[in-house]
């Protein structure tokens, strides 16, 4: 049985993109041409792959399984036949998956975009909202690079310490808080706000507190993301206690009011690290783009 490899990039494309004339765009081909890959691709899987809903194409079920497996095919063999070939920054055409959490694609979402834009214009980057659950979408290719607080356990997930952060006390101007010294006792009776995508209403905070003579605070919501508990904190008396650097800007165009932890609730500080999977260690794109967010990002940890 012959194969024209050539498909498995069509293929990717077209559960990518999910239309005809979307895949044929990413590939630089006519749409008729991207038509016939489709009816190849059809005739050597038994599957339709991609079927007419309303004025849309969906996946099948069978392209929804293979997807993950084809795009990691498909970034395999790029990286066999290009690991020996110079990096042409100008001229490189590829799509990379970002996965930072909101702070920090607020802070530096923008300067990163603007990099690859000057350094690499046919570089297209997909910066994506974290998960409300972990998933490992990392080992299977469909994120390139991954923020996290933590480094990773598998073996095969490597790691990179942009900086670490600290917590600070974030309020409205005018709150109580912001006069007068800011004590355990006072930090604990205010009304509190925590940031959290899974909806917790607990965090290590509180942990130090219960050490600090047994206090606790009152936590009365959750909150999904920094950028939504920074304005409703704006528009209330809740405190939300945040990391610093990677909220500051947001912080000051909002003109919130900043203030330290109480000392006995100095806890360590908060690491930043970059995430990828190990098969693109020696993908030279890659680690451009590796090195290109590392830049950006370490500025928001150089003294001030």
């Amino acid at each position: 049985m012959q194969l024209d490899l050539n498909l498995l990039t069509a293929l990717d494309a077209l559960l990518e993109e999910g239309s005809v004339a979307g895949a044929a765009a990413r590939l630089h081909v006519t749409a008729p041409a991207m038509s016939r890959s489709l009816g190849r691709i059809r005739k050597a899987t038994g599957d339709q792959i991609l079927v007419r809903a309303g004025r849309t194409m969906v996946p099948t079920t069978r392209a929804l399984a293979m997807r993950a497996q084809v795009h990691t095919l498909v970034q395999q063999a790029h990286q066999l036949l290009a690991a020996r070939q110079v990096l042409d920054l100008a001229g490189l055409k590829r799509v990379f998956t970002v996965r930072w959490h909101d702070a920090l694609t607020a802070a530096c979402g923008t300067a990163l975009i603007g990099a690859v834009r000057r350094e690499a214009p046919g570089v297209q980057l997909r910066m994506s909202a974290e998960p409300g659950t972990d998933t490992p979408d990392l080992r299977r290719g469909e994120v390139d690079l991954e923020s996290s607080a933590g480094a990773p356990s598998l073996p095969d997930v490597r790691h990179r310490l942009l900086g670490t952060d600290r917590l600070v006390v974030v309020v409205r101007p005018g709150h109580p808080l912001a006069e007068g010294a800011l004590t355990p006792e006072r930090y604990a009776a205010a009304e509190h706000l925590t940031v959290s995508r899974r909806g917790k209403l607990r965090d290590p905070i509180d942990d130090a507190l219960a050490g600090t003579g047994g206090l606790e605070r009152r936590v009365v919501a959750a909150g999904p993301t920094s950028a939504f508990a920074l304005h409703l904190v704006l528009a209330t008396d809740l405190v939300v206690t945040l990391p610093e650097a990677v909220t500051r800007s947001a912080r000051e165009q909002l003109g919130l009011v900043t203030l330290p932890l109480p000392a006995p609730l100095q806890l360590p500080g908060v690491p930043l690290y970059l995430l990828w999977h190990q098969r693109y260690d020696d993908d030279r794109a890659h680690a451009w783009l590796r090195e290109l967010a590392a830049r950006t990002v370490r500025p928001l940890f150089a003294p001030r």
